[in-house]
């Protein structure tokens, strides 16, 4: 019963792995490449058609951490004016870039409008860490 049970286990692994690979090497997401260089990200502005899924690669070239926050002018405010622990990746579009690292997230553009990109590192977004989406 025992080697049964984990063999089955050892096969849901293995199918959870193999899928999980598959979404990050999805060809039909467009893949973008980011540059965080002296506290600017290289591009800072997009247009996406609405409903655009798009993977960020981001590559942080500063001796300093970093964050890529997309998100709409509310998260941005709620972001800069919380404490708010680093971020994991676990939302999409919102993650630290520790400094010389290269991380990336997923995110989907939803409705057409406007959505925004910052850095919240103390005094970054005020300094003018960021960016915007245009959602056509």
């Amino acid at each position: 019963m025992r080697v049964r049970l984990l063999a089955v286990l050892l096969v849901l692994l293995a199918a959870c792995t193999s899928l999980a690979g598959a979404d990050a090497a999805d060809p039909s997401v467009p893949t973008v490449h980011v540059t965080i260089h002296w506290s600017r990200f290289h591009p800072a502005h997009y247009v996406y058609p609405a409903g655009t899924t798009v993977r960020f690669v981001i590559h942080n070239t500063d001796p300093i951490d970093h964050e890529f926050i997309l998100g709409s002018r509310a998260v941005q405010n709620h972001i800069e004016h919380t404490a708010h622990p680093d971020h994991d990746g676990s939302v999409p579009g919102q993650i630290s870039v520790p400094a010389g690292s290269t991380v990336e997230t997923t995110y989907t553009f939803g409705q057409p409008g406007t959505v925004l990109l910052g850095c919240h590192v103390l005094g970054h977004y005020a300094y003018g860490m960021r960016g915007s989406v245009r959602v056509t």
